[in-house]
C-alpha cells in the first residue's frame, strides 16, 4: 500500500541535478516498509502458536499495526508541515526501531501484548516514512521526471514484501509444531518452556532489523540533501472543505471501498499460513509461508499488467472486473478449501494489485487541489481496515472455521465492484 498525502506545493527548481546518494536512502525506506508489513503474516502464525491463540487474538497483531497507521498519520503530516520532509523521515525511522527493539523484552517475558505495543509502534513509525517519503522522491531531481521517480520507489516495496515473508519463514518460523493434544499432554514447566521458545525465536531477527533501521536513520541525518523550499498554495484555505466531502457520498464511497481493500488484502494474507496448515493437514509453517511469497509474486505482476491494460480501458471497468474475479476466487477457496482452495487465494493477489491506487485516483479525481489535499488525508485514514477486517475474520474463523471465514473478504471484494460498478455507470458525470 502507498500513500499518496500532498501537503505543500514544492519549488524543485534547485533539485534538476539532485544527487543520486539521498535518493537511494529514500527509495530505500519503500523496501523497509514493506518488509514490516508482510512481516506480520508471519508473526500471526508464529504467536498463534506461540501463545496458543484463537484466530481472534492472533488477528489482533494485525489490529494493532494497522490501528497505528489510523492514528499517527494525521500527526505524522502536522510534523512534516512544521520541520520538514528529512526530520519526519529520521523521526519515523527511530520509532520503527524502537518499536522493533521492543520485541526483545516481550520476548524475554514472552507477552503478548508487549509484542502488541512493538508493533503499535512500527506502523506509527512507518506512517510518518510513508507520509513523507512518497512526496519527498518527487523532489528529488528533476520535475519531469518524479512520476517515473515514485513508480521505481513503488517498485521495491513489493521486493520488501518478499523479503520479509522470506525472513520470517527462515530465520522465525522455528519448524517445531506441537497439537493441542502434545500441547495438553505436556506439565506446566514444559508448556512455559515450549511458550519461550518459540517466543524468542523472533529476538534476533527484530534486533537486526531495529539496529538496521537506527543506522539507516543516522546515514540520512548526517547526509546533506538539497534544499528543498515550499510555498503555501494559496494565502487563505477554503473553510467548510472537510465537511464537504464527509457529505458527499461519491467521494465518501471511495473511502468506503478502500476500508474493505486494504481489510481483505490485509486479511488475506494474515491468514493464508493458516489456511494452507488447516485445509491441507501436515503442511508445515515453512511450507506453508511459501505460498504467501506466490501471492506477492503475483501481486507485483499484477500491478506491471494492471498498468498495461489501464492503457486501452478505464479505470473503473478494470476494478469492476477484478473485484468480481476476486468475489468468485474467495468464494472459491471458502467452498473448496485445500490444494485449489489456496491457489484460489494466490490468484486473488493479482488481482488485488491494483486496487488501492486505482480506488484512490477515483476518489479524487476532477478535484481541486484543496478538495485532494483533504480528501487524501481521509483515503489514507481508510487503510484502518486492516485492524477491523482481519479481526472479524478471526472471530469468523473461531466459530465457523479458517475456510469459511474467507467470506469475509469476498464480501469485502463485493463491495468494492459495488463501488468500481457505480463509477462505469456515472462515467461522464461532474466529480
Amino acid at each position: 500500500m502507498q500513500q499518496h498525502t500532498p501537503f505543500k506545493v514544492p519549488d524543485t527548481r534547485a533539485l534538476a541535478k539532485a544527487p543520486l546518494f539521498p535518493l537511494v536512502l529514500i527509495v530505500s525506506l519503500f523496501f523497509l516498509w514493506g518488509g514490516a508489513n508482510n512481516l506480520n503474516d508471519v508473526l500471526v502464525a508464529q504467536f498463534k502458536k506461540a501463545f496458543t491463540l484463537s484466530d481472534f487474538q492472533a488477528g489482533l497483531v494485525q489490529s494493532a499495526f494497522y490501528l497505528g497507521y489510523f492514528f499517527v498519520a494525521i500527526p505524522a503530516g502536522a510534523f512534516m508541515r512544521r520541520f520538514g520532509y528529512k526530520a519526519a523521515v529520521v523521526f519515523g525511522l527511530g520509532l520503527y526501531g524502537a518499536g522493533a527493539l521492543l520485541f526483545w523484552p516481550a520476548a524475554a517475558t514472552a507477552t503478548y501484548a508487549t509484542f502488541l505495543v512493538g508493533l503499535f509502534v512500527i506502523a506509527a513509525g512507518l506512517a510518518f516514512l510513508e507520509t513523507s517519503a512518497n512526496p519527498y522522491v518527487t523532489l528529488l531531481g528533476p520535475r519531469e521526471s518524479a512520476a517515473s521517480r515514485l513508480n521505481l520507489a513503488q517498485a521495491f516495496n513489493p521486493l520488501g514484501s518478499i523479503t520479509g515473508v522470506l525472513i520470517g519463514q527462515h530465520f522465525i518460523f522455528t519448524g517445531v509444531e506441537r497439537t493441542p493434544a502434545e500441547l495438553a499432554a505436556m506439565d506446566q514447566a514444559a508448556r512455559t518452556a515450549y511458550v519461550h521458545s518459540e517466543a524468542a525465536a523472533v529476538q534476533m531477527p527484530y534486533l537486526f532489523i531495529g539496529l538496521g533501521v537506527l543506522a539507516w536513520a543516522v546515514i540520512i541525518a548526517v547526509t546533506r540533501f538539497p534544499t528543498v523550499s515550499v510555498a503555501e498554495e494559496g494565502a487563505t484555505v477554503e473553510h467548510g472543505v472537510l465537511g464537504r466531502l464527509l457529505r458527499e457520498w461519491r467521494f465518501m464511497s471511495a473511502v468506503v471501498a478502500q476500508f474493505f481493500y486494504v481489510g481483505a488484502q490485509v486479511a488475506v494474507f494474515s491468514y493464508m499460513i493458516r489456511y494452507a496448515q488447516a485445509t491441507m493437514p501436515g503442511t508445515p509453517d515453512k511450507v506453508a509461508a511459501n505460498y504467501i511469497t506466490a501471492g506477492l509474486l503475483a501481486f507485483m505482476a499484477g500491478r506491471f499488467a494492471g498498468a498495461a491494460i489501464m492503457k486501452y480501458l478505464r479505470p473503473a471497468h478494470v476494478l469492476a472486473t477484478f473485484s468480481i474475479i476476486n468475489v468468485a476466487l474467495a468464494a472459491f477457496a471458502a467452498f473448496v478449501p485445500g490444494h485449489l482452495g489456496i491457489d484460489a487465494l494466490v490468484a486473488s493477489s493479482f488481482f488485488m494489485s491494483i486496487m488501492y491506487p486505482t480506488i484512490f485516483a477515483l476518489g479524487v479525481e476532477g478535484r481541486g487541489d484543496t478538495e485532494r489535499k483533504f480528501g487524501a488525508s481521509l483515503l489514507v485514514m481508510a487503510i484502518v481496515g486492516g485492524a477491523v477486517v482481519t479481526a472479524a475474520m478471526g472471530a469468523t474463523s473461531d466459530h465457523l472455521g479458517i475456510a469459511l471465514a474467507m467470506l469475509v473478504p469476498m464480501v469485502c471484494f463485493l463491495a468494492i465492484f459495488l463501488f468500481a460498478w457505480s463509477r462505469v455507470r456515472s462515467v461522464g458525470a461532474p466529480a
